[in-house]
Order: structure tokens, then C-alpha cells, then sequence
């Protein structure tokens, strides 16, 4: 099975182009923190290249700025090509099937105020079926 899961924050603006079939394809970039602190204390962060095709690459380069936190389901995909310098080259991404926002509009803006997601509360009644 091969399944990404990743949230986290846009490095830059996504950037679209189009294939010479005339397929639409974004390229973004999402920081995504690491669960532990370094020894100096420090969180470090992964930098993941995401690459979204069509409508969901449309819809990305739409709706998602730098900063933005977002989150990405797709699979990881690896493939090679030689450089100009004549080296091979290895690339590491992740295809992304679904993307979907993590934060309130206006979140996660440059110089704007980060807001918190609503949280989900428990539903105390006797009434409901399960």
C-alpha cells in the first residue's frame, strides 16, 4: 500500500502550468513540522514537493496562498532524469488525490493572526440512537 497522510505549511505560493496535452499540473511545497525537538531544543521541519494534476491542481493554485495550512492525501512517488551536467538525479514526491484546508479562512496569511480550528464536542443525549 502506498498512502501519504501529510498537514502542514505552504513554503510559497503554488505554482501551475500546463502539459503539451494541455492537462493542468501544480507544484507547491509544505513545511511540516517534526514531532521532536533537536538537542538545541529546536523543532525542525521536512520540506515535502507535492504535485497535484488537474482539478486538484487547479483547485490548490485557486485557493491556497504561502503560509496556509493544509493537508494532502496522495502516494509517493520516486523517479530519475539526467541533469546537464550529465549526473542522474532522484526525485522523491507525493501525488496528491486530496487536499482540503485545516484552517479558518483568513489563518495562516502572512502577518495575519493565527485562529484556532474549532474543536469538536461531545453530544450528551440520552435520545440519539447510538
Amino acid at each position: 500500500m502506498n498512502k501519504a497522510i501529510l498537514i502542514g505549511n505552504l513554503t510559497k505560493d503554488p505554482e501551475i502550468s500546463t502539459t503539451t496535452s494541455g492537462i493542468s499540473v501544480c507544484n507547491f511545497t509544505l513545511a511540516i513540522s517534526r514531532r521532536y525537538a533537536n538537542a538545541q531544543g529546536e523543532r525542525e521541519a521536512d520540506f515535502i514537493n507535492i504535485i497535484a494534476w488537474r482539478n486538484t491542481g487547479e483547485f490548490v493554485h485557486k485557493y491556497f496562498r504561502k503560509g496556509q495550512k493544509m493537508a494532502v492525501v496522495g502516494t509517493i512517488q520516486t523517479r530519475t532524469y539526467d541533469a546537464q551536467d550529465g549526473t542522474k538525479r532522484y526525485v522523491t514526491e507525493v501525488v496528491a488525490d486530496e487536499v482540503e484546508f485545516v484552517e479558518k479562512k483568513g489563518a495562516g496569511e502572512a502577518g495575519g493572526p493565527q485562529k484556532e480550528v474549532n474543536r469538536l464536542e461531545p453530544i450528551e443525549d440520552d435520545t440519539l440512537p447510538f
